[in-house]
């Protein structure tokens, strides 16, 4: 009871859906919602919400149901919303079933004037006496107010979009929706990715630092391009600017997909051959389409940091590639600066790259991508049990040569002067799939830019791949099965 929940906290539930109709009475929901017991963290408290809009002058509720914990809705009995005139009306409270009813009530600004006649006088000495307890009493609630602003939480639920400091186009599909961030779930070198809940859906918030802004403006363009829509890119929702001045953060909202990247799920995860060849034909879908230059439709996309961190896996295994803050878009008569710097992931640069020698041509990047292709489809055959051979632990390429943390000269003299590649084992010859995907991953690693296959032609190779084994091993295809049905791994930890 202190921490303000009781053991049982309940939510009027309801989300609006186009075959349904609005709710229009805020005492009377609609017949479509239900009460739901909120769940949370046992050291959290927890709340009921609304949101809503008026349309000529009609109350349209679109959600309700449990938010977690919030400071803004602490000591709440009633879900009142104070802003002025909000596009969609929001409030939240934290007591069971307290969003059945719901209100807007602004913030009184300031109270009109009107002529009086002369106030009488008052002693002095009692008006000094209540303006000093007055002062006290102000200069308590800023202290209180300034130990919040330094004690809060670092990301507290907000609503879309927020004041911009700056001019950007608006993310029209967010429209005002609450966004409530619910957990970190990586972090890079150009920020961290947040798992998130917008409205009654999961979402991640990728939040770039203000020092970031060019990867945060090259990726939020490349996502805005026309025709960047593919089952195999991952889906962009929007962009926000957020705070202002040293606090201000920059956001990229997308699809959340829980399995994580490819680099997690192998961790903790191995692959049958049909799950390799499913990813490794997604993956190449993606990137052949992402290369691809559609006139009047699309531009033509380099990646250039092609890597297992960045490619992510949907709930079927099928992949969608992310992370285009280093992409590069090719246009007619148009040249980047940003195509003279040598950028990407150390272990996944290609020789070229290494070695600083390269003309600034869309062709010689897109090269580029694929060497690191080969290296991806090396990580997948490392941990893919359709050989008859033991699977080793994941394992980053040249990892075993260089370790973790690579140095630019580590990777020149292992890559460029002693030309070495990752071990291709003995024991995928043996197996009619891997042995092809075997030949394609050199050709796509060959030291010669000129040598590398396309993205189109790799997707080609795995459906090739994929019948060849069919054909000549059958009975692969059965053990397949049967291991997958019977073994069971240990979980993974997600991340994105």
């Amino acid at each position: 009871s202190i921490l303000g929940r009781s053991e049982t906290h309940r939510c009027v539930h309801y989300t609006h859906s186009p075959s349904s109709s609005f709710p229009s009475d805020p005492e009377s929901p609609e017949d479509g919602s239900t009460v739901e017991t909120c769940s949370g963290e046992e050291d959290k408290q927890l709340h009921c919400f609304s949101t809503w809009k008026n349309v000529s002058g009609k109350v349209k509720v679109v959600q309700q149901g449990c938010w977690l914990d919030d400071p803004s809705c602490y000591n709440r009995s009633e879900c009142v919303e104070r802003a002025e005139a909000p596009d969609v009306f929001f409030c939240c409270c934290d007591v069971s079933l307290c969003n059945l009813k719901f209100s807007h009530r602004p913030s009184i600004t300031g109270l009109p004037t009107t002529p009086t006649s002369a106030p009488p006088q008052l002693p002095v000495e009692p008006l000094i006496a209540s303006m000093v307890s007055s002062l006290a009493v102000s200069g308590a609630v800023l202290l209180s107010f300034w130990v919040y602003r330094r004690h809060r939480r670092p990301y507290p639920p907000v609503l879309l979009p927020t004041q911009d400091p700056g001019p950007m186009p608006p993310s029209p599909i967010l429209a005002h929706r609450p966004v409530q961030l619910l957990e970190v779930k990586a972090r890079g070198r150009f920020g961290c990715v947040w798992k998130a809940q917008l409205l009654s859906e999961h979402v991640a918030v990728k939040i770039f630092p203000i020092q970031e802004r060019q990867s945060w403006q090259t990726e939020y363009e490349i996502y805005s391009l026309s025709g960047m829509r593919h089952e195999n890119l991952l889906l962009f929702i929007g962009a926000e600017k957020r705070g202002c001045n040293a606090e201000l953060e920059l956001w990229l909202i997308t699809a959340y997909h829980d399995k994580g990247s490819v680099c997690d799920y192998l961790k903790a995860n191995v692959l049958s051959w049909s799950e390799l060849c499913l990813i490794a034909q997604t993956m190449s879908r993606g990137l052949a389409y992402l290369h691809k230059d559609i006139p009047g439709h699309k531009p033509c996309i380099a990646h250039r940091d092609f890597k297992t961190k960045n490619i992510l896996l949907k709930s079927d295994l099928t992949a969608c590639i992310a992370d285009f803050g280093l992409a590069l878009r090719f246009e007619a008569g148009k040249s980047s600066e940003a195509a003279h710097r040598h950028v990407g992931t150390r272990r996944y640069m290609a020789p070229e790259v290494l070695e600083g020698a390269i003309n600034f041509q869309r062709d010689v990047f897109l090269r580029i991508d694929m060497y690191a292709v080969g290296l991806v489809l090396w990580e997948l055959a490392s941990r893919c049990k359709a050989a008859d051979g033991p699977v080793d632990e994941y394992m980053l390429p040249f990892e075993e040569e260089v370790g973790q943390h690579p140095s630019l000269e580590d990777m020149q003299e292992v890559v460029v002067f002693k030309k070495l590649r990752p071990t291709l084992r003995e024991c995928w010859q043996k197996h009619a799939g891997l042995a092809l995907l075997c030949e394609t991953i050199e050709e796509l690693w060959d030291h010669e830019a000129e040598a590398r296959l396309s993205a189109g032609c790799v997707e080609e190779r795995v459906v090739q791949m994929q019948r060849q084994n069919n054909v000549t091993a059958p009975e692969d295809l059965v053990t397949v099965v049967t291991m997958v049905t019977n073994v069971d791994y240990p979980p993974k930890e997600s991340g994105l």
